[in-house]
């Protein structure tokens, strides 16, 4: 419904826009099908359903204005209304950036590498270079041709684009979503607030109906197809920054506490750098293998980190992380 209203108001602008005249109602009726639509939808006896027309044009147009479109309405000789907008009273004035705006403009667009976004920012750039702004020239056909300071945004996730848009138009969502613990998957009833990466991973922050609670999901462990759902949000939503400290804290990069874990010599060196201390040599396996002790951060998700070190990485404390590394090994070894 929301594309088919913008759709309604971009060729309602562009007839009023496209015209040397005022345009009537009739002949706006006449001229954009939706419109039409309605003027043809059943109720409306044999001059159609004109109330219902009315309505939505009338509605159309304080849209256009509220958007800031100048929109007059002339009388004619024959006491028709008429309305058009004149291209000189809705023309914006020329646009000037200084060589550090287009770097920075340049930079925003070139983010989206993936998604339907990829199209949009390639064709702004287009745009900046044809109005003469200072971007940087690059060959299309070179994909290794990248400048110092360039962002990147993966979007490999196919739940991507449908919670973006399902952030932007505040519409609850359903779907299946498998925990790192998890044998499989189980179904999340999810008011989305915002999506935000961190270290090169998408993460949802939103309100889960069915716990009552804020919970953040990474995108990669959804499966299947995300539904939208009908109806208002249950919940308040927090503004921005609370969200980036939300998904912060449960993505693992906000610590609370400390862990003590036994890190065998020569592995692990992502821990070793985030090691508030360190002490060399404290136990040796069987078969001769050095362990170094290791005092790290303790945040929501360090268990899932641990994990990925296999048997290089024993926990000593706390005996809560202890058990969730557990768990989720044995997950692992059901398969």
């Amino acid at each position: 419904m929301a594309i088919a209203k913008a759709e309604r108001l971009m060729n309602l602008a562009l007839c009023l826009l496209g015209t040397r005249r005022p345009l009537t109602k009739r002949e706006l009726r006449g001229s954009i099908e939706a419109y039409l639509e309605a003027a043809a939808a059943p109720g409306g006896g044999a001059g159609g359903n004109d109330d219902a027309f009315n309505r939505m044009f009338e509605r159309d147009k304080d849209d256009l204005r509220e958007l800031g479109l100048v929109i007059e309405t002339v009388e004619g000789i024959d006491g028709e209304v008429g309305y058009l907008a004149r291209r000189d009273s809705n023309r914006l004035p020329p646009i000037t950036l200084d060589a550090e705006e287009a770097a920075a403009l340049g930079l925003a667009a070139k983010v989206w590498q993936q998604a339907r976004l990829a199209g949009a920012a390639s064709g702004a750039l287009q745009k900046l270079r044809a109005a003469g702004m200072p971007v940087a020239e690059e060959d299309p056909y070179d994909t290794q041709a990248h400048s110092a300071l360039e962002p990147h945004i993966p979007v490999h996730e196919a739940a991507f684009e449908p919670l973006m848009l399902a952030c932007r138009d505040r519409r609850p969502v359903v779907f299946d979503y498998r925990k790192a613990n998890a044998a499989r998957p189980g179904q999340r009833q999810v008011e989305p607030w915002a999506l935000e990466c961190w270290r090169g991973q998408w993460y949802l922050a939103g309100w889960d109906r069915e716990r009552a609670a804020e919970r953040v999901f990474r995108l990669s462990r959804i499966c299947g197809r995300v539904r939208l759902r009908t109806g208002a949000f249950t919940a308040e939503v927090p503004d921005h920054v609370t969200v980036r400290e939300t998904v912060e804290r449960w993505s693992g990069e906000t610590a609370t506490r400390t862990a003590r874990i036994r890190l065998r010599s020569g592995h692990g060196y992502p821990l070793r750098a985030k090691a508030l201390s360190t002490t060399p040599g404290g136990d040796t396996t069987p078969g001769g293998d050095g362990w170094d002790e290791l005092e790290i951060p303790y945040g929501h998700g360090l268990d899932a980190w641990l994990v990925e070190f296999g048997p290089d990485v024993v926990v000593l404390a706390p005996d809560e992380l202890r058990a969730d590394v557990v768990d989720r090994l044995r997950a692992v070894a059901k398969g």
